[in-house]
């Protein structure tokens, strides 16, 4: 009896085991009755039946990378290179991944080398390099459309690595020696283009501000002249006016005699005195009408304050 509940035992555990079925989260089996696909169990506590239903594959959902292998591309200017990417994907539908494909990890890698070849065979060397973000989305597109029959969403390609032959890596390091010194000898021109210009744009300026120096020199001269004239005239007319008030006083036109008469005998006294020489007058006449007139004019002056 003990050997029999033992097999009892057994069997009820054998049955349990076959039937109770546990998928952790982020995962997707593939369950088959009788070799046909019959469900997909999702994540946590899940029954079959016995010896009837069996888990035939087991899929993750999780993104997964996948390193593409290294290979050698030949670019549209015949130069070979050597590539080396990353591949991200994703279980989207596990009835797919397990019927669609014999082995789709394989599948897909081989796709993706081959597309790969193909972007890099339609670009120059030098594009490759510079056009990276293109070449992933251009891998990208082409296998996420060719993985859709094998279940599998296709995420993002990297390229890891581009690597040219040694001969070509030497030219390129040549080619950008040589680019940079031409920058550098570009840039000390320029420097020195730039120098002139602003020495002659402080000579040009320099001889501006002192030709309006000069300039505003001459104007302040010509102004301040122009004012000593003006108070010169004004000086002279008001003379001339005080002398014109004078004359017209009592008096004022016999003063006025006087003082020519003095003027005259003063200069041909001077004239007696240049070189030891005696000067005399033509009519002497003359000399002794202005004594005379300016005596007359001495008398009637001195007559006024009498009268």
């Amino acid at each position: 009896m003990e050997i029999v509940a033992f097999i009892f035992l057994v069997i009820a555990a054998l049955f349990v085991a076959r039937s109770v079925k546990v998928v952790p989260q982020q995962h997707a089996w593939v369950v088959e009755r009788l070799g046909k696909f019959n469900a997909t169990l999702a994540p946590g506590l899940n029954l079959l039946i016995p010896f009837v239903d069996q888990v035939a594959y087991r899929h993750s959902l999780k993104e997964i990378p996948l390193d593409v292998p290294s290979q050698v591309c030949i670019t549209k200017d015949n130069t070979q290179l050597q590539v080396d990417g990353i591949l991200y994907f994703q279980v989207t539908d596990p009835m797919r991944a397990s019927y669609g494909s014999s082995n789709y990890v394989m599948a897909i890698t081989q796709l993706a080398q081959t597309t790969l070849r193909s972007v890099i065979g339609r670009m120059e060397l030098d594009r490759t390099f510079e056009e990276r973000e293109m070449i992933n989305a251009q891998v990208v597109s082409a296998l996420d459309e060719a993985a859709l029959n094998w279940g599998v969403k296709v995420l993002r390609y990297e390229i890891k690595d581009l690597t040219p032959p040694a001969e070509i890596l030497h030219a390129m390091q040549a080619q950008i020696t040589a680019e940079r010194g031409k920058r550098a000898l570009i840039a000390a021109s320029e420097g020195r283009r730039q120098e002139q210009i602003n020495i002659a744009t402080g000579e040009r300026e320099a001889f501006i501000a002192r030709s309006e120096g000069a300039k505003q020199a001459e104007i302040n001269k010509a102004q301040g002249e122009a004012a000593a004239i003006s108070a010169v005239a004004e000086a002279t007319a008001e003379a001339i006016r005080k002398i014109a008030a004078a004359i017209e006083q009592p008096g004022g036109v016999q003063a006025v005699q006087l003082k020519v008469a003095e003027k005259a005998v003063e200069a041909y006294g001077q004239l007696a005195q240049k070189n030891n020489t005696m000067i005399v007058p033509g009519h002497m006449g003359e000399v002794s009408a202005l004594i005379g007139t300016a005596m007359a004019l001495l008398k009637q002056g001195g007559g006024k304050p009498g009268a």
